[in-house]
């Protein structure tokens, strides 16, 4: 017998219709002679709604106790589902993050997965259970409870996955697969029906809701393949698997990703000698703040300007820390701009056929869209511009490149 892992995320659970119609798959499975391992998230809105009450006694609430708050969204997810399956007759049972043997570092609000025991998992599988697993959390060797960050029931799927060598993990979410690009932007998106491993960690990463990056990354480095399928209606889905070499000929490009949740900041007159980034970007590090983007003019009179760009959650932070080491560094200004969006092509094809960057400048500019920053990669191309060019930018970029053909 196989071992199959499923998750369902938020949305796919959100009433007891629907957690009752999960279950209804999940037995299907079942009788089809796999062992079932389900990983669920809370339930549509219940996470939003603690961080809500969290955030009415502390607006800028963190760290441990927080962790404990928002884990309890999963706990009543589980509990349901097993209640669910129970009552259809089929044998359920539901455990924590802790229970099911995920040891995470002690990041608390984002969490990184150290180990797991599948012991009692397997115990559970065993005696015939479907086991039903808390998404999104973990416990510290010292007991402490942890979560992922947000989406981290992905992460928490493909790792257990790994844990038992299960034949799939099946991602079940509100959509029926891995688009070319937001069908919400795009009426031209088409479902994709298979994409390399690489490919989704830079569509995730790049701003693609489907999945959480870490999932991917996890999923490739340890081979994994991931399904992403709808919790509605049936179909194929889209499957996320290594590399095939047929794939490089198809495509130059696999989808357009674009990340809206990102702010722009540059520190204008700097000296331009070796050291400077260091002491830029090492208090912005100190905030625990990830920098993405990345540039460097040089100016007049060995003076230079760094724009970098950080999530917009932490723009404000953000800010004042420059503020800062601008008075240190003796800096004309600091400017920022939180109203901007990163727009990413992703296509391992890019390997393979030149001139993909100057054709996307192309027609960026013949549809009078500035860019400010640009970042490549091998298998990426990335550029930041004002908030309002989104859609048209988006569209324009689908058509020329062909992504509005069927996949």
């Amino acid at each position: 017998m196989s071992i199959i892992v499923q998750k369902y995320g938020g949305t796919s659970i959100g009433t007891i219709e629907k957690i009752s119609s999960v279950a209804e798959k999940i037995i299907k499975e079942k009788n089809n002679g796999n062992k079932v391992v389900v990983v669920v998230s809370a339930m549509s809105g219940e996470t939003n709604k603690l961080l809500d009450l969290a955030k009415s006694i502390d607006p800028d609430v963190s760290g441990r106790e927080l962790d404990v708050l928002v884990s309890t969204g999963e706990q009543v997810t589980i509990s349901l589902l097993a209640l669910t399956l129970n009552n259809k007759g089929h044998k359920a049972i539901s455990l924590t993050g802790s229970q099911a043997g995920i040891t995470t570092d002690s990041a608390f609000n984002k969490a990184r997965i150290e180990s797991i025991d599948n012991t009692s998992i397997k115990k559970y599988l065993e005696e015939g259970n479907v086991v039903i697993v808390a998404g999104f959390q973990g416990v510290t060797n010292s007991g402490d409870i942890t979560t992922l960050g947000r989406g981290g029931s992905d992460t928490s799927a493909v790792a257990i996955s790994v844990a038992l060598d299960a034949k799939e993990c099946q991602i079940f979410t509100d959509v029926d697969g891995v688009y070319t690009t937001d069908p919400r932007i795009s009426d031209g998106a088409k479902k994709i029906d298979d994409i390399t491993t690489e490919e989704m960690l830079e569509l995730s990463s790049q701003g693609s809701k489907v999945l959480q990056p870490r999932a991917v990354e996890f999923a490739g480095k340890y081979d994994v393949g991931i399904r992403v399928l709808s919790s509605f209606k049936d179909g194929s889905g889209t499957l996320i698997k290594k590399e095939n070499d047929d794939k490089m000929e198809k495509a130059i490009i696999s989808g357009i990703a674009f990340n809206k949740d990102e702010a722009q900041l540059t520190i204008r007159g700097v000296p331009d000698q070796p050291g400077i980034a260091s002491l830029i970007l090492g208090p912005i590090a100190d905030h625990n703040i990830d920098v993405d983007m990345i540039v460097q003019n040089v100016g007049e009179d060995g003076l230079a300007n760094f724009t970098f760009t950080v999530p917009r959650n932490d723009y404000k932070v953000a800010f004042q820390s420059l503020e800062k080491s601008s008075k240190k560094l003796n800096a004309n200004k600091v400017t920022g701009n939180n109203k901007i969006v990163k727009i990413s092509m992703v296509g391992v094809g890019m390997r393979t056929h030149a001139g993909i960057a100057s054709k996307m400048f192309s027609v960026l500019a013949e549809n009078k869209i500035n860019i400010s920053m640009i970042s490549t990669s091998e298998i990426k191309i990335s550029v930041v511009t004002d908030e309002e060019n989104l859609k048209t930018a988006v569209n324009v970029l689908h058509k020329a490149f062909n992504l509005d053909q069927p996949h």
